[in-house]
């Protein structure tokens, strides 16, 4: 009687089949049970406050679903899911002529019309800049759909074709020095579970058909019951060309097809300020003597008719450093000089953060033919990571994703409406950013974008040695030492997949042009312990290089997940050789990741984010993935053992709130907040008095007791 009252309440005629049901209950994860009853699917802020409201008249719980990236589960946990896809305009505009201020989100009507009159809306000043780009709901279907919809390697191909061909292509060839191909993980008995109780029959099928866009029915409800990795939404194909990439076999033989000169093996001097001797290891061996040199294919560029009122294909220079060219811009050419330091983009929260990419990528502002960018995490994740954190390839030039929001539209646990930012609600303001969803629904979010030319930027493959695997660790520290706020780096070892050589793979980013990125690269490159597989940098735009982590990860939707992370203030030569000891056992799937931190991330200080986070030299993270019908304990304890064990020396505070995920204990939820963790308490027991927003990262109850992980998370398939 209860879910027929609230179908009736929210005015749709009938419950919509349980297979849209399944749809959007689906994540990213998929080690995750559904326990919600209904779906809504609402257009604006007002149709949230309804449901919230009715929520809080029956006793029901909520839970929200932005991009259903998060591996927690806590989206589908309630008994009502708030999937907010539908609310995701986008617009992009030029700082204000006077103050250099921004449109407030209350003065910024959404495009759906629900055949609702907005009383009052200003009229349009013609007199002044030239009106926001908008990216409407209706025109969603034309941008990349849900991961995992398509294969990965075509979904993040864009990043460098060169990698996907290499991570595409057959096993290395045997090494005697190496290691041995990872093996794929089998089933093994827990400690604590009768063997005989194991099965894969309780897991639903996979059905990876692609189903039509989705209905543009005003809010919409879908009801059903169960758990399903379901169908899939519309998803289109990113087509793109990446240019050239390096095959080396040694770091002498490595050239760039950008420069005159090869990448020397040892650079005349380092932009980093530091020295020591080269270590190095016996000649092995091409083991990718088989692979020819030549030009990767092009990914399929359909070439536009038009690239805006500034420009014609005539125009050589112009066509070249387009973002919507995903080519190399060659350096001989007049780089383009951006209209302003800085731009606002506007978009609800049910747009995924590389629709909001895809968007200011293909809109520069007028007069002007530069891409903006919001500092946004690499590709694939929502629009939560305006209130989680936001570590990405621009973080250290301009800092976290929540330190670059200016304002947020908000509904709050009483069903309340409001604008938040730096003057209006400024406690919420701060706790916002960092611990949004266990204060308020974010529903459109207002942030600042810079520009973003060209990137020099890319990825170094090595293979995987227990043996010298500890050398180029040490080789990417002492290299990343001072580096400037335009650089940002990062290692990762991969295992698997397979059958395959694990790997080690150095990513560099320099936002700028090659001219100035160059000699980074130099430097990364010099290491000589091992032959460099694959060397792919080079210019490219940075809407290619967002997809670069999610395909070296090979990361697939449906998979079981599990993350765990640290912020760390040093690594010294003993966390390194541990780790490397320990990686070498780990299961097919896991990757471990060093990310060079700090830039320009200290700068912020007003968010709940405390300064010891802010402060750290690396982020590490262990990002593990699995198929289903897989349980190898080892596929958790591994990276749990890991931080444990060897990192929790050096760490200095919990993860970034963005990188917590399932099972996590109160404890290591409080340290991610340190110094500030009692004030957001009492912020809490403030905007949520009754614990509404229980689904989600928080650990406490509305008494303030530590919830056990269960109590706020969903189940888990039986395997």
């Amino acid at each position: 009687m209860l879910l027929q009252a609230f179908i009736a309440y929210l005015s749709c005629s009938f419950p919509l089949p349980p297979l849209r049901f399944q749809e959007h209950t689906r994540l990213f994860n998929g080690n995750v049970l559904n326990t919600s009853k209904a779906v809504v699917l609402p257009l604006d802020a007002q149709d949230v406050s309804q449901v919230i409201t009715f929520c809080n008249k029956h006793g029901l719980s909520p839970s929200i679903k932005a991009g259903g990236y998060g591996t927690g589960g806590w989206a589908i946990n309630g008994d009502v899911v708030i999937d907010l896809s539908k609310i995701q305009d986008v617009d992009i505009e030029p700082p204000q002529q006077e103050g250099g201020g921004y449109t407030s989100l209350r003065d910024t009507a959404l495009s759906i019309n629900k055949g609702k009159a907005r009383v009052g809306e200003p009229i349009p000043d013609l007199s002044g800049p030239a009106p926001p780009k908008r990216l409407h709901e209706g025109d969603a279907k034309q941008t990349v759909g849900a991961p995992g919809d398509l294969p990965t390697a075509w979904l993040y191909s864009a990043a460098s074709a060169a990698v996907a061909n290499f991570l595409q292509g057959p096993a290395l060839q045997p090494d005697s020095f190496g290691e041995e191909p990872r093996r794929q993980a089998v089933s093994r008995p827990r400690l604590d579970v009768d063997p005989s109780t194991l099965t894969a029959s309780s897991l639903p099928p996979v059905d990876e058909s692609i189903t039509s866009h989705l209905d543009n029915s005003p809010f919409s409800l879908i009801t059903g019951s169960g758990s399903s990795v379901g169908t899939s939404v519309q998803s289109s194909i990113p087509s793109s060309a990446t240019g050239w990439a390096t095959l080396a076999t040694t770091p002498e033989s490595s050239r760039s097809l950008h420069s005159d000169s090869a990448v020397s093996a040892i650079p005349p001097a380092s932009p980093f300020g530091w020295a020591e001797p080269f270590e190095t290891a016996p000649s092995r061996p091409d083991p990718f003597a088989y692979i020819d040199s030549a030009e990767p294919p092009m990914m399929g560029v359909s070439p536009p008719t038009s690239l805006g009122s500034t420009m014609t294909w005539g125009s050589d220079a112009a066509l070249l450093a387009h973002p919507l060219f995903a080519g190399d811009v060659p350096s001989h050419l007049t780089r383009p000089v951006p209209p302003h330091t800085h731009a606002y983009v506007s978009f609800g929260a049910g747009a995924k953060q590389k629709d909001v990419d895809t968007f200011t990528a293909a809109n520069p502002l007028e007069g002007g033919i530069v891409p903006y960018h919001i500092p946004f995490s690499a590709h694939p994740v929502g629009a939560s990571v305006m209130l989680l954190g936001g570590f990405g390839f621009l973080s250290r030039l301009h800092g976290l994703s929540i330190d670059n929001l200016v304002e947020a539209e908000a509904v709050l646990a009483d069903g309340s409406i409001v604008i938040v930012n730096e003057k209006e609600h400024p406690d919420l303001w701060w706790g916002l950013r960092g611990a949004g969803p266990a204060l308020c629904i974010a529903t459109r979010y207002k942030a600042r974008a810079y520009p973003v030319p060209v990137v020099f930027a890319g990825n170094l493959i090595y293979r995987f040695h227990r043996a010298t695997a500890p050398s180029l660790l040490r080789h990417f520290r002492d290299c990343v030492k001072g580096a400037p706020r335009e650089l940002y780096a990062n290692v990762l070892l991969t295992a698997g997949p397979a059958d395959k050589d694990s790997l080690v793979v150095i990513q560099m980013c320099y936002v700028g042009p090659k001219e100035q990125g160059f000699e980074y690269l130099q430097a990364l490159s010099s290491w000589t312990g091992e032959r460099c597989l694959l060397n792919e940098v080079h210019e490219k735009t940075f809407l290619n290089q967002q997809d670069s982590v999610a395909q070296v990860l090979r990361g697939r939707r449906g998979n079981q997940w599990f993350i765990r992370s640290a912020l760390i203030s040093s690594l010294p030569d003993e966390v390194i050789n541990k780790t490397v000891l320990e990686f070498a056992d780990t299961p097919v799937g896991c990757t471990w990741l060093f990310e060079l931190s700090g830039g320009a991330i200290v700068d912020y200080e007003k968010t709940c984010v405390p300064k010891a986070q802010r402060e750290a030299a690396f982020t590490i993270a262990a990002l593990h993935q699995w198929e289903m019908g897989v349980d190898d304990p080892r596929c958790v304890s591994s990276a749990e053992d890991w931080l444990r064990e060897t990192i929790k020396p050096v760490t200095c505070g919990g993860a970034f709130p963005s990188f917590l995920g399932r099972h996590e204990v109160p404890a290591r939820v409080s340290a991610s907040f340190g110094e500030n963790w009692e004030r957001l308490v009492a912020l809490k027991k403030k905007y949520d008095p009754t614990g509404l927003f229980r689904n989600t990262f928080w650990p406490l109850d509305k008494d303030g007791r530590e919830m056990d992980p269960s109590e706020h998370e969903p189940p888990e398939p039986e395997i």
